[in-house]
């Protein structure tokens, strides 16, 4: 469990905490949860997203099982600079989504002495680095890996696989649209589809007469 650190006045700066891992895994959730007892704290906290995340509300943060925290949705990393004036605490959710100055911006905060939380998906649904979060893990003093149960063999989970047919790099989706799977999961998954491909092909060019 990651407990967190006590802030030294003397030293005069924050530091950054990155939370990552897949889809399903309870990344949002223990986001929350680190904000809530900063609050609880009577620490000043303000949270960001960003604003095309509005699949459960346009304004607040809100994990898969409903908790929630009021947040400010920001169309660019740029704003979080701005408006974060005067905090002890900064949250940021869905950190994928955002453009790349955001690993900037959380390293501005820290050294001006704010603690900066971060939570995001680490991997898209292709498996690929997600925009800007390996950078973000790089530069941070704490990452926490966290994991979803594999739907398909009951492992742990860490990758996000996705069940619809488009290949947008961002689409905002649930468990219709996502399933969290385990290395093994995802790979029988991703070869059966190439399977699949290649038996439509060779169907299409019987019809054609090649």
């Amino acid at each position: 469990m990651f407990l967190e650190n006590t802030v030294n006045h003397t030293e005069q700066f924050g530091w950054i905490e990155v939370i990552c891992g897949s889809m399903f895994s309870g990344k949002t959730e223990e986001l929350i949860r680190r904000l809530k007892r900063a609050q609880f704290a009577k620490q000043k906290v303000e949270i960001f997203k960003p604003a095309v995340d509005t699949r459960y509300d346009e304004e607040k943060v809100v994990s898969h099982d409903a908790n929630e925290i009021r947040s400010t949705p920001v169309p660019a990393s740029a704003n979080i600079r701005i408006l974060a004036d005067d905090v002890d605490v900064v949250g940021i959710d869905e950190a994928q989504f955002f453009d790349d100055e955001i690993v900037r911006v959380c390293n501005d905060l820290a050294n001006r002495g704010v603690r900066v939380i971060v939570a995001g998906l680490d991997m898209d649904f292709k498996g690929n680095p997600f925009g800007p979060m390996p950078a973000l893990m790089a530069t941070a003093e704490y990452v926490t890996k966290v994991h979803a149960v594999c739907t398909r063999t009951g492992n742990l989970a860490h990758y996000s696989y996705r069940k619809a047919a488009s290949e947008d790099l961002v689409l905002l989706g649930e468990t219709q649209e996502y399933e969290p799977l385990s290395r093994a999961a995802y790979y029988k998954a991703n070869l059966k589809e190439e399977v699949a491909k290649i038996d439509v092909v060779e169907e299409e060019e019987i019809k054609n007469g090649k």
